[in-house]
């Protein structure tokens, strides 16, 4: 990782997501070293795991609220549950 960049682990999602749009940005341009590049990939793929574990850990918080015939909540299903 570059000197002064923020520690991976401690960006939240939306900052982990600009940072590799950044990093997509520098490496389309082609104006990037050899050397440089390699970081940037690497580092552009730490960014997409993060920005994914994320993704997966908000997506197993998210629960559809089951409701009984008098409308009144009585449980909860993962999201992506049928019913």
């Amino acid at each position: 990782m570059a000197e002064g960049s923020p520690d991976i682990a401690g960006l939240s999602f939306e900052d982990a997501l600009r940072a590799l749009e950044e990093v997509v940005r520098k490496l389309e341009s082609g104006e990037v070293p050899l050397d440089q590049s390699i970081d940037l990939y690497e580092r552009g793929e730490a960014l997409r795991k993060h920005c994914q574990a994320r993704l997966d850990a908000a997506q197993a918080r998210i629960e559809k609220i089951v409701t009984g015939a008098n409308g009144e909540a009585r449980g909860a299903v993962p999201f992506d549950a049928d019913g």
